[in-house]
């Protein structure tokens, strides 16, 4: 008889291979990292002996479980913000959170106990998309699990990489460093196609087919995202990064909620294969993704997590169960995408999908030792009927959970025995958790106190401090304004016309500031539209210095860019009140004298007001300064002949009715 590691024996063996064969009272020999036999328990007891046979009498034994895509780490942002949309969440609160704390030490933590996690959850391969992920690979080989680890590359600044050269650079080293190791597949991640480049894109692809790796990247997770790709580019997503050549890399996308029939069979073209993420889309709202038509077209599709900040669990039995669900409502047919085939999902294709199809994700002599076992008999899963042969993939489908999973083995290595985890510390991994929480959470609540704080660490803004001496009139008739244009000591530079359309979040503590979101339609002569910006200013509504009872001294302390949409900043700031003033404003750039200053006209259209105004400023940086231009907006006002009756010290929202 031949001798091997690990026999499991009587159980019920779910075979996931191609014939979809079950044995009942089966057993599987393990021998090193490789299964050796798969067969009746009275077969592999008659040809195989080991000092280590274990009984799995009322078990499933089958494959573990392959999670097609997630972010590990990030288990140390599980449950930071909630019930918000994509971009709130991702752009206003994990982003700016990654930047202060993500490090090698953030991603050993968050990957060890997202590994203790996936290993109760019968989870023995994973698709990871994140930041260090040398160390995101120590971690996970220390657990025992097996990972496609893709090093993130964005446009952007990230944890680990000042630019995305910097980032192609450590993941250059990153796959040299673990290509061919038993357990890890290095892999390339460019985020998604919004946040890199075609040429970011195409750069990846390169450095993908020359070490021969995966490529993890998000694509059409939302709508918003295929929109705004349309918007910029003329395409939608799939055609432009098929366009920069992504695809003719090996693709893993996660998501592909909104993708047309024709990207379907873009993506099968090219043989990229597909995550789907059940929870994660239904919990930001993203959508259904369209499963059946992309199986039906040939598409091999794994299932994922997504991160455990968007799911927010690492629960891959939950998932499955989650897939074939939502497959059977978007369909309004209970026959769509079956138990076995939602099992299949996870298991074999959920293998393929990482490339790895050809060593694990069904029980089969040669791949290599991915087994685990799981309770076929509590409660919950009783009575058990078996007229139906594929009866066995419905009970581990719909009534299975992830706390019947009992024993769990990786690559032959024993990573759960009888529910208790022998190659992870849990119990301490928890307190270094917590005290990571408490970190995190001190952050955040000291920049929620703190509009402006909150306001600087969206990415991509930046601070801009800004004194503005100003004053403002009721001027009679319109034409008045000309008597300053053509002034001796007037030289015009610039004519502007446009329409504004201000929302001003407010807060009850006046002191926290406000912020004013601004669209700018820049207008020609014709009054027809000619380009649009839109800004943010932070303001307070405290005055730093008063000139000769009419000139104001303000400090703005932050004017930039708004690049994202005003609900974006609606549900990030969460005001307390909102007003909007909307106006028409013709503006001059003029010297006064050799000095720079801007003169508004202005009709203000929400709400109306009856008068026509004049509002001339200038940008001062020192009281002196200020005191001179102070002087000098007195000395226009005479010109104008505006009686002291006319001057306004309010701002436009602080009118009556505004």
């Amino acid at each position: 008889m031949e001798r091997v590691d690990t026999i499991l024996t009587g159980g019920i063996v779910v075979t996931m291979n191609q014939q979809f064969d079950i044995i009942h009272d089966g057993a599987v020999a393990i021998q090193a990292e490789k299964i050796v036999a798969v067969g009746s328990s009275a077969d592999i007891a008659a040809r195989y002996e080991s000092d280590r046979v274990v009984s799995c009498a009322g078990q499933y034994i089958m494959p573990g479980l392959v999670n097609a895509h997630t972010h590990v780490p990030m288990t140390l942002l599980r449950g930071l913000a909630d019930d918000l949309r994509l971009d709130v969440w991702l752009m206003g609160y994990v982003m700016p959170t990654e930047r202060e704390f993500v490090t090698p030490e953030f991603c050993r933590l968050g990957t060890s106990l997202a590994c203790a996690e996936m290993i109760r959850s019968g989870i023995t391969a994973f698709a990871d998309m994140y930041y260090f992920e040398s160390d995101v690979a120590k971690a996970t080989v220390q657990a025992g699990l097996r990972g496609v680890l893709g090093q993130s590359v964005l446009k952007f600044p990230t944890p680990d990489a000042e630019t995305y050269e910097n980032s192609l650079e450590y993941t250059a080293k990153f796959i040299e460093e673990w290509k061919g190791h038993p357990l890890i597949t290095p892999a390339v991640a460019p985020h998604a196609p919004y946040s890199t480049t075609q040429d970011i894109l195409k750069d990846c692809a390169e450095l993908a087919k020359k070490y021969d790796v995966p490529i993890l990247i998000h694509i059409g997770e939302t709508k918003l995202e295929q929109d705004d790709s349309v918007e910029w580019y003329g395409q939608t997503v799939v055609p432009w990064v098929e366009e920069a050549g992504l695809l003719g890399a090996k693709v893993l996308a996660a998501h592909c909620v909104h993708v047309t029939p024709t990207e379907i069979h873009t993506l099968h073209e090219h043989d990229t294969t597909v995550a789907h993420c059940p929870t994660s889309n239904l919990k930001l709202a993203s959508g259904i993704a369209p499963v059946m038509d992309m199986l039906e077209a040939g598409l091999t599709v794994g299932i994922g997590t997504d991160g455990p900040a968007s799911n927010n669990d690492l629960d891959m039995f939950e998932e499955v169960r989650l897939a074939a669900i939502l497959a059977k409502t978007a369909a309004n047919d209970p026959t769509a995408l079956p138990a076995r085939t939602a099992l299949l999902m996870a298991t074999r294709q959920g293998a393929e999908a990482l490339f790895l199809g050809d060593v694990t994700g069904s029980l089969e002599v040669g791949k290599l030792a991915d087994v685990i076992t799981v309770d076929a008999r509590p409660a919950h899963n009783m009575p058990q009927f078996n007229r139906d042969l594929n009866a066995v993939y419905s009970r581990l489908v719909y009534a299975s959970k992830s706390t019947d999973v009992l024993n769990v083995i990786c690559n032959g290595q024993w990573l759960m025995r009888d529910r208790q985890l022998l190659t992870v510390n849990e119990a301490e991994l928890l307190k270094e958790a917590e005290a990571y929480a408490l970190k995190v959470d001190a952050f955040l609540h000291a920049r929620e106190k703190d509009i402006l704080s909150k306001l600087l660490v969206i990415g991509g803004i930046e601070r801009g401090e800004s004194f503005e001496v100003q004053a403002k009139v009721i001027i009679r008739d319109s034409d008045m304004i000309q008597k300053l244009l053509d002034h001796p000591d007037v030289e015009v530079l610039k004519e502007i016309r446009y329409r504004q359309y201000d929302t001003y979040f407010l807060f009850d503590d006046e002191s926290k500031g406000r912020v004013r979101y601004r669209e700018d339609d820049m207008l020609d002569a014709k009054g027809e539209v000619q380009s649009v910006r839109s800004r943010l200013t932070f303001t307070m509504p405290t005055k730093e210095r008063e000139f000769n009872s009419a000139v104001l001294l303000s400090h703005s302390r932050f004017i930039s860019k708004a690049d994202r949409p005003l609900r974006f900043y609606r549900e990030y700031f969460q005001p307390q009140h909102e007003r909007e003033l909307h106006k028409d404003r013709r503006r001059w750039h003029i010297l006064y004298q050799g000095v720079l200053f801007y003169v508004n006209l202005d009709r203000v259209l929400k709400p109306e007001l009856a008068d026509t105004f004049v509002e001339i400023k200038s940008r001062t940086w020192s009281a002196k300064d200020a005191e001179n231009k102070a002087n000098r907006i007195q000395e226009m006002f005479k010109i104008l002949g505006i009686a002291a009756t006319d001057i306004v010290r309010d701002e436009y929202l602080e009118f009556e009715g505004v």
